[in-house]
């Protein structure tokens, strides 16, 4: 049953979804919905909007157009007023993929001692040995070639500082606010989809024109 000329449809897509092959995508996956009457919502929820085959990949991207043609094609008299990105990435995968623990206990190690190398030698290249006994001396009227009442409580505020800087000390948060590192990997990601998507577009594009001068 086809709805009234006044009714409108809001939706908001998703940035990413997850799917297994050869499954339906819907439009209740892959976007928020607010219609006025809560049995077309749900029905519009059950609207299928895309079916996975081998041959499209892992990653398929759904456009908004392709999501507001089969809108009107359910229902003709609708009005759809979309937010947000004008298309949602779709990534396929058998089963969520867990991070391996030798992998990650490998990196973890290699990043403390890179990090550690990485302090050791800038502390080499600015000479902080010479400048704490230099600081030392200043304060003390002594030169004293292994200041370690200075130098431990050094060492000291620089975990400290990194432990404050990234906001996190092994699964405790200090506060709410997000640490450098989860913004660049916010914009990471980011990047990495707006980028997928592009590509996508762009094959399916090329993809049209190609069957478009074949049929010409």
């Amino acid at each position: 049953m086809a709805t009234s000329k006044h009714s409108v449809l809001y939706l908001r897509l998703k940035k990413r979804i997850y799917t297994k092959p050869n499954q339906q995508v819907s439009l209740g996956q892959a976007a928020r919905l607010l219609a006025e009457d809560d049995a077309l919502e749900r029905r519009l929820k059950e609207l299928v909007l895309y079916e996975h085959k081998s041959a499209d990949g892992n990653r398929v991207v759904i456009d908004l157009l392709q999501i507001v043609r089969a809108i009107r094609q359910l229902e003709p008299d609708m009005a759809v007023e979309a937010y947000g990105d004008p298309q949602v990435l779709v990534m396929v995968a058998e089963k969520p993929v867990k991070p391996r623990i030798s992998v990650l206990i490998l990196a973890w190690l290699l990043l403390f001692f890179g990090a550690g190398l990485a302090i050791m030698n800038f502390h080499t290249d600015v000479s902080m040995k010479e400048v704490h006994i230099r600081i030392v001396e200043l304060i003390t009227g002594k030169k004293t070639e292994h200041p370690l009442w200075f130098q431990i409580p050094y060492s000291l505020g620089i975990g400290l500082g990194m432990v404050l800087f990234f906001n996190h000390l092994f699964r405790k948060r200090f506060n709410e606010e997000p640490n450098p590192l989860e913004v660049e990997l916010y914009m990471y990601q980011e990047n990495v989809n707006a980028y997928v998507i592009a590509d996508e577009m762009r094959k399916k594009s090329d993809y049209d024109q190609t069957n478009g001068n074949k049929h010409d």
